[in-house]
């Protein structure tokens, strides 16, 4: 505990110095955005105009899912039932119960899912532990699932969560909803802030290209502090594992379990640093922002020349360069990448227009069979989320999953396509709800004009007013999924080629670039930055190639791409007076009467309570087993097999775990056998079980507690009567075994007690040293990832606690 609470000590001076490097390069990158920013509203211009709506907030007053899960828990390494709820903010929450959560409690955990991975299979599992771990893993977890069912969210850093569930179905259900959130979370920063996500982004950027990592980074992900502590982990996480892992002492499996409370307890403390000196960093320039804003509006005329003009000076350095490198090692294989790109991506998004086109058709077959209007409202609730529930949506992600750059990647330095693959599910439910929001629109509109036609006709014209809406959305949806499509094809190929092409680039032309700033004014110095202009005429060198090439796959209709000609502009001009009305309330619209988990299709009840006394509804429906009541509603506990010592074995011999209830039975309750002889007359004596109350004496003079006494009687040798001392000696030694066991595991958790004492010390240290001033609000706040309380006491015992005169810190 000692040497880790150093180690870390040792280590905290490597987050200030990223922060700090960072820091210069954010204060380097906030003016330029600046000055992008306000240029853009100056000048204005917009690009392509969508046929579809879009609504702002699709989600509000809504849950995604909830439902029973068996967690399990690290402190017992026992599994318990926990009730989750997934929030519209895609957080998990679990509660001890449903009861819990319906009363409004806190939750147990909360668990943020940036960073995150959703897995079901723990093999997969022990193959990414066996690439984070300090210690290589086995063939068998050091965690045994209660069910064949498991669920892992795996992080490189954090904690990791265990749960399982009781049937494939809830299996498949749980991870399509798992898979969501985290994909939800990796999405990046909001782009509605028009200066601080750029800033941000190239500020991440241009360091990590500093220390020669270039291209997509897969830990772009969750708020910018969490960004941040990636970014310090990603160098300071291989170290700790070098140093610690040769140190780490005992079986494998309490190896690496000691190893993720350490990687987790340095992760938690990295991400309040990072937070706490990011937040200093935003406020210093916030308060800069108003004199460059005015700055920039008296003389963007006189800035915007001075830009040209270095970047034709910049261009003539670069362009022979950056041509030939195009001509060589780029153009031959744009067309192979452009069609890896187009073939998932596109298939995705027509598995996304025959799900939204089926789940219009079953409505429309719904409305003629059951021959109520008043239905209409059941269907459009369910219809109204159908971008926002990942079991229906999941067909047209697994498209996206077959995505294949192999061979690619290795030319262009760049490591995995799931930066791609997750912004494109991303595009695909963006597009899913703008269709569905179109379509709640337009239906509602017709629905309104034909209020005075007759009674018997109206079920007829609501099915008719349902495919004419149906085909007019599905129209304007092929137009904005090519727009949409060829988009992120251009943005895709840009990342890819780019990163390469500076890495290629910067070599031969970086020491040159120093005498640029010379042209610069010292007054236009803060908004022009010799680095961004050259990363611009590099991407200028290429643009025109990665166009043409999504020109002529657009021009050749593959895969049902549009040409930039074809233009729907104004098509349907009063359509757009809709997207600022409020969102159509059908179950209000039809005077439905019901609860609001059947209106919401929430069934099971699954409906959070709000402040104001309403019912949240449900986007994902509960699982109802056949022939099962509502899903385990009892805080049952299934005994962790942690607890069951580990039993020496040969190499290469299977290792057996009491996997059966009567194993384990066996060895919570050990059975004695005795032989005892019986006389001719008392051999009618009948079998069977019966309970006693009282002790057995052993031979080593042990009493021994005896609840039942089970009776057979065979008939067996003289000679083998004396197996009974023998088997009473087999008795006495594997008790002796149990006991140097369990002393074992009392040695483990003392040493885990230790750790925990450790990592508690070095978040008093965290504490003590924020900024020498008023005590950190950060310090009594829980970690979203862990769900874990930080530590605002000393350690334990007055004469251990440290005081601040004491300890000297550099963070």
């Amino acid at each position: 505990p000692t040497f880790v609470t150093s180690l870390y000590r040792e280590n905290s001076p490597k987050v200030s110095d990223v922060m700090r490097e960072f820091s210069d390069v954010y204060k380097q990158q906030f003016p330029v955005s600046l000055f992008h920013c306000v240029r853009f509203d100056i000048e204005g211009g917009t690009g392509k105009q969508s046929q579809l709506l879009h609504r702002k907030d699709p989600l509000e007053g809504r849950n995604i899912f909830s439902g029973n899960l068996f967690q399990y828990l690290e402190e017992n390494r026992k599994w318990r039932n926990r009730f989750v709820n997934v929030s519209n903010n895609y957080d998990l929450h679990l509660y001890e119960s449903r009861t819990a959560h319906e009363r409004g409690l806190h939750p147990k955990v909360r668990v943020g899912c940036a960073g995150y991975r959703a897995l079901d299979s723990m093999d997969h599992y022990l193959d990414l532990v066996q690439q984070s771990l300090p210690a290589k893993t086995g063939s068998h977890p050091f965690i045994k699932c209660a069910t064949p069912f498991p669920l892992i969210l795996w992080h490189p850093y954090a904690r990791h969560h265990y749960f399982c569930v009781m049937t494939e179905k809830e299996q498949k259900k749980w991870l399509a909803v798992l898979q969501d959130c985290v994909r939800h979370a990796n999405n990046g920063l909001p782009e509605v802030c028009s200066v601080m996500t750029p800033a941000f982004t190239d500020s991440v950027r241009l360091y990590r290209q500093n220390k020669g990592h270039y291209g997509p980074w897969d830990m772009m992900c969750g708020e910018p502090p969490q960004i941040l502590a990636n970014l310090v982990m990603e160098t300071l996480h291989p170290q700790l594992r070098d140093v610690i892992g040769r140190r780490l002492k005992g079986k494998l499996q309490q190896r690496q379990r000691h190893w993720m409370m350490i990687s987790d307890a340095v992760y938690r403390q990295v991400c309040s640093q990072t937070k706490g000196q990011y937040e200093a960093l935003l406020q210093s320039c916030e308060t800069q922002r108003a004199s460059l804003d005015s700055r920039l509006r008296t003389d963007m005329d006189q800035i915007i020349t001075s830009k040209e003009h270095v970047c034709t000076k910049i261009r003539g350095l670069v362009l022979p360069k950056a041509e030939e490198l195009v001509r060589t090692s780029v153009q031959p294989y744009l067309i192979s990448i452009l069609e890896a790109l187009m073939e998932p991506t596109s298939q995705g998004f027509s598995e996304l227009r025959d799900v939204f086109s089926g789940e219009l058709v079953d409505m429309s077959k719904n409305c003629i069979n059951q021959g109520d209007k008043d239905k209409l409202a059941h269907q459009m609730e369910r219809v109204s989320m159908l971008a926002f529930h990942p079991v229906k949506m999941q067909s047209c992600y697994e498209k996206m999953e077959d995505l294949n750059l192999e061979g690619l990647q290795d030319r262009f330095y760049w490591t995995s396509p799931s930066v791609f693959i997750s912004r494109a599910q991303i595009l695909m439910r963006q597009l899913a709800d703008d269709a569905v929001y179109t379509f709640e629109q337009l239906l509602s509109q017709s629905l309104e004009a034909q209020r005075g036609e007759e009674a018997e006709e109206e079920d007829d014209d609501v099915v008719k007013a349902i495919q004419r809406c149906q085909d007019r959305v599905l129209k304007k949806y092929d137009y904005d999924s090519s727009t949409v499509r060829k988009k992120f094809f251009r943005e895709a190929l840009q990342q890819i080629i780019i990163p390469f092409m500076l890495q290629e680039l910067t070599p031969s032309c970086s020491p040159e670039l120093p005498g640029f700033k010379e042209m610069i004014f010292e007054d236009f110095s803060q908004f022009l930055v010799v680095e961004n202009l050259f990363e611009e005429v590099v991407l200028q060198s290429v643009s025109k190639d990665i166009m043409m090439a999504v020109r002529d796959a657009a021009v050749q209709r593959k895969h049902n791409l549009y040409r930039d000609s074809i233009v729907l502009t104004n098509s349907d001009p009063n359509l757009h007076l809709l997207e600022e009305a409020p969102p159509v309330d059908w179950a209000a619209k039809f005077g439905v009467e019901g609860s609001p988990d059947e209106v919401g299709g929430g069934g099971g009840g699954g409906g959070e309570i709000t402040a104001c006394g309403k019912r949240r509804k449900q986007v994902v429906s509960m699982i109802q087993l056949d022939g099962v009541p509502l899903p385990y509603e009892s805080c049952m506990e299934v005994p962790g097999v942690e607890l069951i010592p580990e039993e020496e074995h040969q190499e290469g011999e299977e290792v057996k775990s009491p996997d059966s209830v009567d194993q384990i039975r066996g060895l919570i309750n050990p059975v004695m056998e005795v032989v005892l002889p019986v006389k001719e007359e008392e051999k009618e004596e009948e079998e069977g079980v019966t309970p006693v109350s009282g002790t057995l004496t052993t031979e080593d003079g042990v009493q021994e507690e005896v609840t039942y006494v089970s009776t057979v009687v065979s008939t067996t040798a003289a000679k083998d009567r004396a197996s009974a001392a023998a088997m009473m000696q087999q008795l006495i030694n594997r008790k002796s075994t149990l006991e140097k066991e369990f002393q074992d595991q009392e040695v483990i958790q003392k040493e885990e007690e230790a750790i925990r004492d450790a990592i508690q010390e070095i978040e008093l240290a965290v504490q003590d040293n924020d900024f020498d001033s008023e005590k950190d609000p950060r310090s009594d706040t829980t970690c979203d990832n862990s769900g874990l309380k930080s530590t605002s006491n000393g350690t334990n015992g007055a004469d251990n606690a440290i005081q601040p005169a004491d300890v000297t810190l550099l963070v």
